[in-house]
């Protein structure tokens, strides 16, 4: 019988996944250990950790600044600048993630701590960040405007430094902030970070019945909530279990990562099919597309050839598109003979007769 789950404690969370703050709890020197855990590997003399779950840190980092190479480019998409704040974030969330987990900070570093609450104050950030963005829809003010960008930054910043403290805080014991029982970290992280989520998601399904035509991007949404309700599941609850049946080559973190990473895709996505560029400002690289404005008659012998007239050129040069002619063909004008002038020299009108 396992430790059972309780609110404001990791104890049980701790015994089933392997997570970052788990060597920073409890009431003992060591912290929580999970039952079961990813095998490790040796790489000089060194102990990596999680080394399938790295594999995807490095897929997501990549897969990140596709992301973000995208959402710049709609250069007249509404929420552009709001919205790659979110995938800042989450990148580097990616490599604070990638640097805990895999032991490159051994856990009995003194900065190891510090790392740690970072990465969780970057979560709370990202949740944040990304709840902001649903209420970009409803044109609270104007995107991409110096208000809306500072509004995010500066209360971003604010969750990211709420976050950090109780973290620190609590993996130090200050105060009424205990590793023991740790309550505000524990709000913070599944209760803030999903409640933001949660808001965000009601947002955009009001936008989309609201506002659009279609009703498509509510299964990019979708989607975006299903994997992550799998991921924390797969985490949480059957981390340990995965583990055991895999024979410790994977265990939860593994699965949730990957999950992440598809619902902050379809996320991505979602925002992709919602926004459209304006054409005014595009480059159109296909080219003109030329329409015949007079019908002609098709009786006619010479309508065939109608169309080449604007790029013949007749008779002494004439261009048949500078003619009035049906067809751009007109019979040249006689040119009249030219008159000589009489001959000025030096301010006089005086003409001279021909020797």
């Amino acid at each position: 019988m396992g430790v059972p789950y309780r609110f404001g404690y990791y104890d049980a969370i701790c015994g089933t996944v392997q997570m970052a703050a788990c060597p920073l709890l409890g009431d003992n020197q060591v912290g929580y250990e999970p039952t079961c855990y990813a095998r490790n590997i040796e790489v000089r003399n060194a102990l990596i950790f999680q080394m399938a779950t790295l594999i995807i840190d490095i897929i997501a980092l990549f897969m990140t600044i596709i992301m973000i190479v995208h959402v710049r480019s709609k250069y007249t998409a509404v929420g552009r600048k709001e919205m790659v704040m979110v995938f800042y974030i989450y990148f580097l969330m990616i490599i604070l993630d990638f640097i805990t987990i895999s032991g490159i900070i051994p856990i009995s570093s003194v900065v190891y701590p510090y790392f740690v609450a970072g990465y969780l104050g970057l979560t709370s950030a990202m949740c944040w960040c990304l709840m902001l963005n649903g209420i970009v829809g409803f044109q609270w003010t104007e995107d991409g405007t110096a208000a809306s960008l500072w509004t995010f930054r500066l209360t971003s910043l604010l969750i990211f430094g709420i976050m950090y403290f109780i973290s620190i805080g609590t993996f130090k014991d200050v105060g009424s902030l205990t590793k023991a029982h740790p309550i505000g970290l524990f709000i913070m992280y599944f209760i803030f970070n999903p409640f933001c989520l949660l808001v965000y998601v009601v947002l955009q399904v009001i936008v989309v019945v609201n506002t659009l035509d279609e009703y498509w991007p509510l299964g990019n949404i979708s989607f975006a909530l299903v994997f992550f309700v799998i991921g924390q599941v797969i985490q949480i609850f059957l981390s340990d279990k995965i583990c055991e049946g895999i024979k410790h080559y994977v265990d939860g973190v593994f699965f949730g990562t990957i999950c992440t990473l598809l619902s902050v895709m379809m996320v991505y996505k979602y925002w992709d099919s919602i926004t459209k560029e304006d054409l005014e400002f595009s480059v159109d690289g296909k080219g003109n597309t030329w329409e015949v404005k007079e019908l002609l008659n098709d009786d006619d012998e010479f309508a065939p050839y109608a169309g080449q007239a604007a790029n013949t050129v007749g008779y002494q040069g004439v261009s048949f598109a500078q003619t009035n002619s049906q067809y751009g063909f007109q019979q040249p004008m006689q040119q009249q003979p030219m008159q000589q002038q009489p001959m000025q020299h030096q301010g006089y009108s005086q003409a001279y007769a021909p020797y």
